[in-house]
């Protein structure tokens, strides 16, 4: 989309909201009485706690998507990677050779490499607690209360800091009744997933609950030589959350979770033939693989919390919130797809993380409140990454990233009138990084004997950064709220673990922080006696020092040649982002609904200096699609026995996409629609049943590859194919 389209779609969209405020004020002001007869259907507000409290998602003024245990199981949600299509400018999706480890990206911002030594751009929160490496953080969709995802810069209500936004994943609570229930589902590629939960009161004072989840599924396709899956998924998951509350004004929670994920490697298509075996051509399938090494891609992570609440009174409230987390991963990397050795990777990482948060909110019911904090993260993440390249070059990246952050932030709203609030936060981090370094050759595969160190070195950095946010919003009616925001998010530097200092001294040296200062305009906006919703947004960052992870080629023996490569990691300088995001719901009739959202992307490289020069022109971002959007229609039938069916269809587009740093045309995804159906059977009393289908037209798309020239391999990575379930869920 050309940059004129960009601004005919602002011009468009902000004149639409400003004309809808308008003509809704002027109604609300012809109307003196309510309206009378019978009292029409509507739609209702989702409770959010984007701002460290409850409020409707219509009334809070900030970006955020909301979806409640209702809307995940009629849309069909199985795990983070299936919000994307339902979240403006949100791209998510399972990192390349992996079926649990996290790629997302929010309006241009975000993080592919899932190695350690750098920080997501997105952060995922599981129960408030930050998960601070993508390994296992695709979490699959059970026993929920909702998910959220907020849209720019976090980090002056909770958590850590994160640049792009944030998804917060929220387990049910625990309940003060008896309740549990159980959940069935089969499926093509013999699907075969069980879900259930059970809760209550141990006693008066004593509550728990535990829920757990057996996902199973057949692989999109095979190792033709081995006759394994791939692409398959074998996932068990449980969640375990005990309370004590001994008082109206104390509790303490326990929550401990574990996944393991024993699915095999996700399967790739060659899209062209490696030079270095020319004669063994592309499958046809784009889920088979020919590889030679291991069926391995096991991920373990587990988590336990302890949150303590305290209400002294009516006006404040104190939250502790403790956690420890960690996870392995063996993953093996076929890059080439053949028996031959050409370019095989064995990685192990592992991570272990602690973090302490303390909150204090302030709420006395008058013109002001807000939320103080004091968050404290140590993290560890290291592993080795075994390579092996046409079975002659045999080499490792190894070592550790200690990262310890302090912050402390605030976030104050203050009522100037009935129609105006001014929201100001401001949060102060201070983290250091801690780098261990050893990158070695060796003379076979069994890695034992080092012939070469390529990189060895212990540094350390520290990073202070202060990030504000101001916003005001105006209330027009009731129904209608317009807001500003202008706020900075950061991300961390770091170093780069996959360093060739022999041949490029200059990997050893720490890249710089990441920023983005985000100005945002926006509205949100109830008509037609709430039966329809519309949320616009407008927003501009200028984005800086833009952290790239690349493959980096350089002359390995000094004869003017480029022969070699090596795993880079760099600043890329300077960037504008800007864009429109609707969302949209309507209830036309008692029975019909209308809902989705439009999401337009402009972003660009203003400075990239590459070796000297500002390369800017000719590059372009990753996973950041111009256009986006998606439309669902449903449709309820009330039984005469009792309970009613739901019918429901959701078509979704993105435009083209690039989704490596390396911009290769045959990795780039042109755009494409999505299909996808549902039909649940509420029998009003116990039982619910859902037939679901996704991709119904199985359409083939990549969402990430490999273009690595110096080993011949050109590779991508596809969504899921075509996919139909039957459930069934008893619920007590």
């Amino acid at each position: 989309m050309k940059r004129t389209s960009l601004s005919l779609s602002i011009h468009v969209a902000l004149g639409l909201a400003l004309g809808l405020a308008a003509a809704a004020s002027a109604q609300a002001q012809e109307q003196d009485a309510p309206e009378t007869g019978a009292s029409a259907t509507r739609l209702d507000a989702i409770a959010v706690t984007a701002r460290r409290r409850e409020e409707t998602l219509q009334d809070v003024p900030v970006a955020v998507t909301a979806f409640t245990p209702e809307v995940l199981d009629t849309f069909d949600i199985n795990d983070m990677g299936d919000i994307g299509v339902h979240v403006p400018n949100l791209t998510v999706y399972a990192a390349r050779g992996s079926s649990s480890t996290i790629t997302a990206y929010i309006r241009g911002v975000g993080q592919a490499d899932p190695l350690w030594g750098v920080d997501p751009g997105v952060g995922i929160y599981l129960d408030d607690v930050y998960i601070a490496r993508p390994q296992g953080a695709l979490l699959d969709v059970f026993d929920v209360a909702g998910v959220e995802v907020l849209r720019g810069p976090q980090g002056t209500l909770y958590g850590k800091n994160t640049i792009g936004g944030a998804i917060k994943y929220i387990s049910r609570p625990l309940p003060t009744q008896p309740e549990g229930y159980g959940k069935l589902t089969l499926g093509n590629y013999n699907q075969a997933d069980f879900q259930g939960a059970v809760g209550g009161p141990v006693n008066e004072v004593v509550r728990a609950r535990l829920a757990v989840a057996s996902l199973n599924r057949d692989g999109f396709g095979e190792n033709i030589v081995t006759g394994q899956d791939v692409s398959d998924k074998s996932i068990f998951a449980t969640r375990f959350s005990i309370g004590l509350f001994p008082s109206d004004t104390f509790d303490v929670q326990l929550s401990a979770d574990y996944m393991d994920d024993g699915s095999g490697v996700r399967g790739s298509k060659m899209l062209a033939a490696n030079p270095f075996s020319p004669t063994e051509l592309p499958l046809d399938s784009r889920y088979d693989v020919r590889s030679g090494m291991p069926n391995i891609n096991d991920t373990t992570m587990s988590g336990a919390s302890v949150t303590a609440s305290w209400y002294p009174g009516n006006a404040w409230s104190f939250k502790s919130i403790t956690a420890h987390r960690e996870s392995d991963t063996e993953t093996n990397i076929d890059f080439d797809n053949l028996q031959a050795t050409l370019a095989d990777v064995k990685a192990f990482y592992s991570d272990s993380q602690f973090s302490q948060e303390l909150q204090a909110s302030y709420d006395a019911g008058g013109a002001h409140r807000g939320v103080m904090g004091i968050y404290y993260f140590d993290g560890k993440a290291g592993g080795q990454v075994l390579n092996n390249f046409f079975g002659l070059l045999f080499g490792d990246t190894q070592g550790e990233v200690e990262t310890e952050s302090v912050a402390v932030y605030g976030d104050w709203i203050f009522d100037l009138g009935d129609r105006w609030s001014l929201n100001a936060g401001l949060r102060w981090t201070e983290e250091t990084k801690r780098a261990d370094v050893l990158n070695r050759g060796y003379s076979d595969a069994t890695y034992t004997t080092p012939i070469a160190v390529v990189a060895d070195f212990n540094d350390s950095l520290k990073i202070s950064n202060f990030s504000p946010k101001l916003s005001l919003d105006y209330r027009v009616t009731d129904d209608i709220l317009l807001y500003g925001v202008l706020s900075r998010g950061f991300k961390s530097g770091g170093f780069n673990i996959r360093a060739q200092t022999v041949a490029v001294p200059r990997s050893a040296e720490p890249f710089a922080d990441e920023k983005v200062d985000s100005f945002e305009i926006g509205s949100k906006m109830a008509f037609m006696d709430n039966r329809a919703f519309l949320n616009l947004a407008y927003f501009y960052n200028k984005y800086q020092d833009i952290q790239l992870s690349t493959f980096t080629a350089y002359d390995s023996n000094g004869d003017g040649v480029e022969d070699a490569f090596f795993g880079d990691f760099t600043n890329a300088g300077k960037g504008t982002v800007q864009g429109v995001e609707v969302e949209y719901q309507i209830l036309p009739t008692e029975r019909f609904s209308i809902t989705g959202n439009l999401a337009f992307l402009d972003a660009k490289y203003d400075e990239y200096i590459f070796q000297g020069v500002d390369i800017s022109g000719s590059q372009k971002f990753t996973n950041a699609p111009e256009f986006s959007g998606a439309l669902n229609l449903q449709y309820s039938l009330p039984l005469a026995a009792g309970g009613e069916l739901r019918f429901r269809g959701t078509y979704s587009y993105q435009s083209e996409v690039i989704p490596t740093t390396d911009l290769s045309p045959a990795i780039t995804q042109s755009g494409y629609g999505l299909l996808g159906a549902g039909v649940i059977w509420d029998t009003g009393r116990d039982w619910q049943f859902a037939l679901q289908g996704s991709n119904l037209t199985d359409r083939e798309y990549r969402t990430t590859g490999y273009n690595i020239p110096a080993l011949g391999v050109l590779t991508g990575f596809y969504g899921a194919p075509r996919q139909v379930s039957l459930s069934a869920r008893y619920s007590f």
